[in-house]
């Protein structure tokens, strides 16, 4: 006589995959979400404090907060179960994101919410707060610190030679350090001259005597944000 085997409910409840509900104690996500919650609404409000962009967006900070949850949510699961861990990381490997960073510092800001949430996760609690405390002090002092190092764009509208050599003793005396970066002429509109510059100290009185300048018709000075000086 041949014997079938069935599946019945009591072997569902019997497999792996439920016994694992218990692996986490509910009490360790509450606490662990409730922290992350908390650390990224603190990146948050550094970077928004930090911000020193054109226009400051509020989807980037709740993203920063958001990825401090979802990475302390990955983490606990991956703590809790080693073959877990193994898929996990062949599941995110294939993650591709392909939004542009637009500045350079959002790149720590987007590392520091990944590593907060890591560092929760593994239950390493007083690393993650005193920790995130000093990357936020360091970030506060450092991004917000005014600096005459900044570097300009000064663009120089004039007509001859005569004027071009007043323009650059003005430029030579009054900045830090400049450099020449083009040199326009035009029979029709004159001589523009584009110099990078460093301010000595934060003023720009010497633009007004560059503009009073018998032969200079334009001058411009916009903040530069590309190649720096050497």
């Amino acid at each position: 006589m041949n014997t079938t085997n069935t599946i019945n409910f009591s072997d569902i409840f019997k497999s792996s995959f439920l016994n694992k509900v218990g692996s986490i104690s509910a009490v360790d996500m509450i606490i662990a979400l409730g922290l992350a919650f908390v650390l990224g609404l603190f990146i948050m409000t550094v970077y928004k404090k930090t911000f020193k962009g054109v226009m400051y967006s509020p989807s980037f900070g709740v993203a920063l907060m958001s990825l401090t949850l979802i990475t302390t949510l990955i983490i606990l699961a991956v703590t809790s179960n080693v073959v877990l861990s193994l898929g996990m990381v062949g599941a995110l490997s294939i993650v591709r994101f392909r939004s542009a960073i637009k500045e350079p510092i959002d790149i720590a800001f987007l590392f520091w919410s990944i590593s907060g949430g890591i560092v929760l996760g593994a239950g390493l609690i007083p690393l993650a707060i005193f920790g995130s405390i000093f990357i936020g002090i360091v970030m506060v002092l450092f991004v917000n610190k005014k600096s005459n190092e900044t570097p300009y764009i000064m663009v120089v509208n004039y007509e001859d030679n005569e004027c071009e050599k007043d323009i650059l003793d003005i430029i030579n005396n009054k900045v830090q350090k400049y450099l020449i970066k083009s040199k326009t002429a035009s029979k029709y509109s004159g001589i523009e001259l584009t110099v990078e510059i460093r301010l000595k100290e934060i003023t720009t009185d010497f633009i007004n005597e560059l503009s009073s300048l018998k032969g200079v018709s334009n001058v411009v000075m916009v903040s530069y944000n590309g190649d720096y000086m050497g």
